[in-house]
């Protein structure tokens, strides 16, 4: 039963009614007689409490239409009018109530991976909760026919929704989130085989039964495979995006103005956890929603709106959580966004759970590269945290210093904060290997394929053969000499001798004086490094120095 508790000091208000055309009487003249025909409205002459009606068109789903221009433009088509009542003074002065709804992404994951689905929908659903006596006039309303208070909980009331919802539970306490969930008025019931499907939905068509549960016959499905619920596509393989709502965006043309665009980054940010690095794909986009930003709609945005409708398109299934199996955090940090990824292992297969990004504001961009990252490592705690509490967890990065900072016991006191807040959970930070890195950091990884050879030869050096009785003394193969001319980068000469002398001098090693040799051609390039200008001893020097070793 619905109660509507007023504020200790409000005044009450009556209004008048307003002016219809005929068009709009006849529409409020017909749902005058339906109601009073049903029993859901009666008249009242004395009340303190008077709402007007207003009559509004009534739309259907989201739909592509050409404009004057021939753009394709989303819309939606009005199919009729109907009548409402502007209840917006009665809400101020009403007292809140803070009943819950469940939570969308919870509630999907709960129903997915299931076999057999039933789906139900309750008939005139508000209308099936009555009102306190003592709170009916407080739903007077005035129209050209007259003046009429609810027996039933209409729609417009601010509290509607949070008392459908907490009747709706009280009807179904030990079946929700057993074999059913309950959102509002549709129903949804499961269950691991047919049979169990069926059982599930026999109790739960009783418990309606008893309760005098009025259902929408045309809008239940009964023992299907897959459903749409709150626009996503449940079925055993996981969840899906609702692919009537992604063909629409199909044919778009790109935003014309700050409201078009509005518009589409709401409807594609309904759908954000399935795509991966959505802020950063998107940045071009918001930027334009800035103050004072005036809007162009460069190349830039139109890659990215490109990006993000092909990205809903081919949108990945999510699995829900096994909580039997750790979970796996995938994190990358860019200059403007951070951006994170929950999976799991199972079947020896990653399998994505969750997408979530968002992008840095203009301090947090000035921050290091570590503590960016750190950054990026809180905030998929904050996001994912129903996810990780009490669980074990893996974190994946490409940020090693990470992996000692969280065992680091003095640093920055921004960096200290961010790690005491990630105390409570079981935590093992690791490394990204090859095969786990698909996900993030896509711009570091982008393989350029203009090579740019090497140079490897020795500017101003020449080879000789050495003569034949060094050779054989000491089984070297080669001289390298300096020829006369001017001084050279010594880093860049020095480092073309190295490679040179590795891959063209070959030395006995068998020979006893070879270790001495070794260490007087080290001593040579030592002393190249030191003055460049100076030229490399030449041979005969060299046979001058043997009978001394």
């Amino acid at each position: 039963m619905h109660r509507i508790h007023l504020d200790d000091e409000t005044k009450s208000s009556i209004e008048h009614q307003r002016r219809l055309n005929p068009n709009l009487k006849d529409v409020v003249k017909k749902e005058i007689m339906k109601l009073l025909e049903v029993g859901i409205i009666y008249p009242i002459s004395d009340s303190d409490w008077v709402s007007p009606v207003h009559v509004v068109p009534k739309k259907g789903g989201v739909t592509v239409v050409q404009n004057e221009k021939n753009e394709l433009i989303p819309t939606r088509t009005v199919t009729g009018h109907q009548m409402c009542i502007d209840y917006r003074k009665l809400n101020v002065a009403t007292k809140k109530d803070h009943f819950p709804l469940p939570f969308i992404d919870q509630m999907l994951e709960r129903l997915a991976s299931h076999p057999y689905y039933c789906f139900l929908d309750g008939y005139s659903g508000f209308f099936q909760i009555p009102i306190h006596p003592d709170d009916k006039e407080k739903t007077t309303f005035t129209c050209p026919y007259g003046t009429f208070a609810y027996r039933r909980m209409p729609f417009g009331l601010c509290n509607a929704p949070a008392t459908f919802q907490l009747c709706m539970m009280s009807i179904f306490t030990d079946m929700i989130e057993d074999f059913m969930e309950v959102f509002m008025d549709d129903f949804s019931v499961y269950g691991s085989s047919f049979k169990d499907c069926l059982d599930n939905l026999c109790r739960v068509l009783a418990r309606c039964e008893e309760k005098h549960l009025v259902l929408n016959s045309e809008k239940c499905h009964f023992m299907v495979t897959d459903g749409i619920v709150l626009g996503h596509k449940i079925s055993e393989a996981g969840i899906e995006v609702d692919k009537a709502k992604i063909e629409v965006m199909i044919n778009l043309q790109p935003p014309s103005n700050v409201k078009a665009l509005r518009s589409f980054l709401g409807h594609a940010g309904f759908y954000r956890r399935f795509i991966k690095d959505f802020s950063k794909t998107a940045r071009p986009l918001t930027a334009l929603l800035c103050k004072d930003v005036t809007f162009e709609f460069g190349s830039d945005c139109l890659d990215a709106f490109q990006k993000i409708k092909s990205a809903l398109v081919s949108a990945p299934i999510m699995q829900p959580p096994d909580w039997d199996f750790p979970f796996k955090v995938m994190c990358d940090a860019s200059n403007f966004a951070v951006e994170a990824v929950l999976r799991q292992r199972k079947d020896k297969k990653l399998h994505a759970i969750y997408y979530a990004s968002r992008t840095l504001d203009d301090a947090q961009k000035n921050y290091a590269t570590t503590e960016k990252e750190l950054l990026d490592v809180v905030f998929a705690f904050e996001k994912f945290r129903p996810y990780l509490v009490g669980s074990k967890v893996v974190v994946h990065t490409d940020h090693s210093a990470l992996k000692y900072l969280m065992q680091k016991k003095d640093s920055k006191p921004r960096l200290l904060r961010w790690i005491l807040l990630l105390q409570e959970f079981n935590i093992k930070v690791r490394d990204k290997k090859g095969s786990e890195n698909g996900v993030a950091d896509h711009l570091s990884r982008i393989r350029i394929e203009d090579y740019v050879p090497i140079n490897d030869s020795l500017p101003e050096e020449h080879v000789y053969f050495v003569e034949t009785g060094i050779r054989d003394d000491y089984g070297a193969e080669f001289q390298i000499s300096r020829t006369s001319g001017p001084s050279v980068d010594r880093h860049h000469s020095l480092a073309s001798i190295d490679t040179q002398f590795s891959r063209e001098v070959s030395i006995d090693t068998s020979h006893p004086t070879v270790l001495v040799w070794l260490i007087l051609i080290l001593l040579l390039l030592l002393r190249f490094r030191i003055d460049p200008g100076l030229p490399i001893l030449p041979i005969t020097l060299l046979r001058k120095l043997n009978p001394m070793i």
